[in-house]
């Protein structure tokens, strides 16, 4: 049981670059073939410690058994060439042809496979794996994770009451009496002039 502070972190694999790998390979390869397979447990000793299988470690074993006895069947024969029988000449390259095959072709298979499985390697600077957050910080983020979806909601109009009763527009207030006598005195006006007009033209007769 952990209190406060990080997790501790469980060691992982680091995985060189493409181009270390490869020289890596290239080397091991050219060692086992140039030596005719008595340098066959190199590369086989570096699969045994990249993939610390246990399948990995027993090959192992077997290659180095195979390269000492390869090593006793050259010793002893003979020096000269010419007295070499073809049937011990003929086990002897079988022998070497096929741990080179056996060895270089396992190697460069378990090996791809093994750091395939590791995933891309990570950019520079960067940590393979980032720490986890502290328990504060959890719930601290699952706090705001909540809080947020609420400040992002649009504010929604509230609907109108289908119970309330509409509100009734005023009522126009009737026209003022003012108006009403200012007509009448308008007629009386026009009547007076119209007096005026026709006694004014009675008298001129006269």
């Amino acid at each position: 049981m952990h209190g406060y502070g990080p997790m501790p972190q469980q060691p992982t694999t680091s995985r060189p670059s493409p181009a270390t790998l490869t020289t890596v390979r290239v080397i091991l390869v050219a060692l086992t073939v140039l030596s005719c397979g008595l340098l066959g447990w190199a590369p086989m000793l570096r699969l045994a410690i990249v993939t610390r299988r246990p399948r990995d470690w027993f090959l192992l074993v077997v290659v180095i058994a195979l390269n000492i006895g390869l090593f006793a069947f050259i010793m002893a024969t003979p020096d000269d060439p010419d007295e070499m029988s073809d049937a011990a000449a003929l086990f002897m390259m079988l022998w070497i042809l096929g741990l080179l095959a056996g060895v270089i072709t396992y190697y460069l298979y378990a090996e791809i496979r093994h750091y395939n499985t590791l995933g891309a390697p990570a950019p520079y600077g960067a940590p393979a794996h980032p720490a986890p957050p502290l328990p504060y910080q959890q719930q601290h983020l699952a706090r705001h994770q909540q809080h947020q979806p609420q400040q992002r909601q649009p504010q929604q109009h509230q609907p109108p009451n289908p119970y309330t009763a509409p509100a009734t527009p005023p009522t126009p207030k009737p026209a003022p009496q003012r108006l009403d006598q200012v007509r009448a005195e308008l007629d009386e006006l026009s009547d007076y002039l119209r007096q005026e007009n026709k006694d004014s033209r009675g008298g001129e007769g006269r």
